[in-house]
């Protein structure tokens, strides 16, 4: 029963990476932690596992989405390169950070920022004609924060990466395509992270590997690539306007759900 639950898990989380260019991570935290309280896992260690697990996760789901997305020419490859190095270093820190901090803490920040999040893409708020995309040491900075808040919630980074990009005047079909493209090394480096941080921990259950629980990592990756590959399809086909609209939905039904379980 908790394998259909993770594969489940696996084919949304796929969708809505190809779809927002979120990595799927604001799917499988959520639901992981759901699921480990059913397997009675420690809760001291509960959301970092769910945390490390989605970025582990997110790495299949990325090369996927990825491929899927650069076929479509959308893309910003030179924007991605400025981002990376940035990307990872912010990655190191927040890992760090979350391994540090309570879980319900987590939750609870990582709910009112994806409603705030929300609030800015749903009310349609439109960017100077004159703005664009900083210089290269502006563009790291950026990337430091997206991938430091990236690795503390386990997500792709698209939550920060799409709104950021369209404030910058991106298309928006190449705003998501980059945001998934830049959930590649949040993902390679905070699953990393993840291995050294919960090596040997007491508390893991067992077939865990570091803050990385693999039974769910296998159920989940059986779907998510193939459910991202539709999604990218989807958000070829959908208009800038309208992909906003169901980004900023999306963001605010996970953010309550965020909220709701810290209280």
């Amino acid at each position: 029963m908790i394998l259909l639950v993770y594969l489940a898990v696996g084919a949304v989380a796929g969708l809505s990476a190809g779809l927002f260019g979120v990595g799927g991570g604001l799917v499988i935290v959520p639901a992981l932690v759901a699921c480990f309280g059913f397997l009675a896992v420690a809760p001291e260690v509960a959301m970092q596992l769910a945390v490390g697990t989605s970025l582990a996760t997110i790495v299949v789901t990325s090369v996927s989405s990825v491929r899927a997305h650069h076929r479509l020419a959308n893309i910003d490859w030179p924007c991605w390169r400025i981002l990376a190095p940035g990307i990872g270093f912010g990655v190191v820190c927040g890992v760090a950070t979350a391994v540090a901090l309570p879980g319900q803490i987590l939750k609870l920040a990582f709910g009112v920022f994806s409603i705030i999040i929300a609030a800015y893409m749903g009310l349609g708020s439109v960017p100077a004609a004159s703005r664009q995309l900083p210089n290269a040491f502006g563009l790291t900075s950026v990337g430091v924060v997206i991938g430091y808040f990236s690795a503390m919630f386990g997500i792709g980074g698209g939550s920060l990466t799409v709104p950021y990009l369209s404030w910058c005047n991106v298309r928006m079909q190449a705003a998501v395509a980059t945001s998934a493209a830049c959930g590649l090394p949040i993902a390679v480096v905070g699953a990393a992270s993840n291995m050294v941080a919960g090596f040997g921990h007491q508390d893991l259950p067992a077939y865990s590997f570091g803050f990385i629980y693999l039974p769910a990592f296998i159920g989940i990756v059986l779907l998510s690539a193939p459910f991202a590959k539709l999604g990218a399809l989807l958000a070829q086909r959908l208009s800038a306007r309208r992909l906003k609209q169901c980004f900023a939905m999306f963001l605010l039904v996970v953010g309550s759900q965020f909220i709701w379980g810290a209280l």
